[in-house]
């Protein structure tokens, strides 16, 4: 080894195989031509004829391999996205990995009461505050779905919000292709036009096909808004596995990489070199209660060979982490998320998602959101590697204590010393200082955290012009869709 080299790689884990790879990739190509999928939208039916695919049907589309394998080569690698402010915040390239919440929760675990309710406006802010202040949340969500605005327009309303008390990156959802174009042409207004937001965009669309083999027009109609503004979309089936897809692993991640490459196949022929994220939930049925399971180790592995097969496409790549089906933080929740967070770490996914999640993705928790903060924290420092260059390895430092003694006063130990991870949340005193603070376990300590935040941090606030170009846009689309008086 030359003198003074730098080694410094970082853990990894891979469950397929390059033939594994190849076979997943080829059975994937076969379904597309035998079996086909749905396409419930006119100009992507237009799109995929004139491209070569076959209507076995109104809306029954066989799709030749060689059109899905070079709608691959048009997409993008590498997926740069950045902060509400324009400054770059994530490199969704390689085995980079970000975190961020979860969407649509109908509950949350009030952080003053500790009682489940109803996720409200102030729930939002709320979490966007915490999210804001936590060092290791690199994205958000809208957590929930807030329950006191109207219905039809609650994801507009959100993204209000989200963009006022944060500026980290938001990943959004919208109901229908109507509102997704609301919030491009808000996410304009904020960012200084269509042109900038597609130069620097802080805003990435998360929608569905619906399993199995379908793509409905509200999908559709929301990925070729996003495809024609040169937008990224992560585009990821949400399969229910043994209910939505075949129980087996194999099957699942077939027709789960099927759905992907028609949905990324539309999306390149709107416009080619559209940013495209490639992934797919695939959690099980557990049969003896029927409930989703998010946090079995089925998932994770699937998870693991979702991410291996989003590097065989040269594709940035969609993750989960920091959830948990236990319905409080406790030490389910705890060791869920903490697999979680290992798992995509070092399998490698870029856009990594769900933080904050209990219940199976009904309820959201603040502190939830905290402890995984912390727990991503470590993973991150574990992910670092071990750097191997002169200064590293001590040897002068070594020779000079020499035997019998020790380290402390040293100034290589002060140099370096710093440089090892420390916690903010989990304990590492002694039992009697531990004792004397009162015995604070985990989650009392995640829940005074999440108060000491929403008592003083104060999100950088969005300019009051952006503000209320905001509040016009909003304004018009309630009256055009007739919620307010015209």
């Amino acid at each position: 080894m030359r003198a003074n080299q730098v080694i410094q790689a970082a853990p990894e884990f891979r469950v397929l195989s390059r033939s594994q790879m190849e076979e997943i990739h080829r059975r994937s190509l076969h379904i597309l031509e035998r079996t086909g999928v749905a396409v419930y939208h006119e100009e992507a039916l237009r799109l995929l004829k004139e491209a070569g695919a076959y209507l076995a049907g109104d809306n029954h589309v066989l799709i030749p391999p060689a059109l899905a394998e070079e709608a691959l080569s048009w997409a993008p690698s590498s997926v740069t996205i950045y902060s509400r402010d324009g400054e770059p915040a994530m490199y969704l390239e390689d085995s980079r990995s970000y975190y961020g919440t979860g969407a649509d929760c109908l509950y949350i675990i009030d952080p003053y009461t500790g009682q489940r309710r109803n996720f409200v406006s102030a729930d939002l802010v709320a979490g966007m505050k915490v999210c804001d202040a936590l060092p290791n949340i690199d994205f958000v969500m809208s957590m929930g779905i807030i329950s006191d605005v109207p219905r039809e327009t609650y994801d507009i309303h959100q993204f209000v919000i989200m963009t006022a008390n944060t500026s980290k990156p938001i990943v959004f959802q919208a109901q229908t292709p109507e509102i997704c174009k609301t919030i491009i042409e808000m996410a304009a207004a904020v960012a200084g036009g269509r042109d900038a937001l597609r130069m620097r965009p802080f805003i990435i669309l998360y929608a569905e096909p619906s399993s199995p083999l379908r793509h409905s027009h509200e999908a559709l109609g929301k990925l070729l808004a996003m495809a024609e503004a040169g937008l990224p979309t992560v585009y990821a089936p949400g399969i229910m596995v043994g209910a939505t897809s075949a129980v087996t692993s194999a099957a699942a991640l077939i027709q789960a990489n099927a759905e992907i490459l028609s949905g990324l196949l539309i999306a390149q022929l709107k416009r080619k070199g559209s940013p495209f994220i490639y992934g797919a939930g695939t959690p099980p049925i557990d049969m003896g209660t029927m409930v989703c399971t998010y946090s079995a180790p089925e998932h994770m592995l699937r998870l693991a060979a979702m991410a291996d097969m989003a590097r065989f496409y040269d594709l940035p790549s969609w993750g989960f982490a920091g959830c948990s089906d236990s319905k409080t933080l406790d030490l389910q929740a705890a060791a869920e998320s903490g697999m979680w967070a290992v798992i995509s770490a070092i399998t490698g996914a870029n856009l990594v998602h769900d933080v904050g999640y209990l219940g199976s993705g009904l309820t959201m928790s603040l502190e939830m959101i905290v402890l995984n903060d912390e727990l991503i924290g470590a993973v991150k420092s574990f992910m670092a590697g071990i750097k191997m260059d002169d200064e590293a390895f001590g040897e002068d430092v070594i020779h000079r204590i020499g035997t019998g003694g020790h380290f402390l006063g040293d100034d290589h130990t002060l140099r370096h010393f710093r440089g090892n991870w420390m916690p903010r949340l989990f304990d590492r005193s002694n039992y009697a200082s531990w004792e004397a603070a009162g015995k604070p376990d985990l989650h009392s300590k995640a829940n005074a955290k999440v108060k000491e935040i929403l008592a003083g941090h104060t999100p950088k606030p969005l300019p009051e012009e952006k503000m209320e170009a905001l509040r016009r846009i909003v304004e018009r689309f309630e009256r055009e869709d007739g919620r307010l008086p015209k």
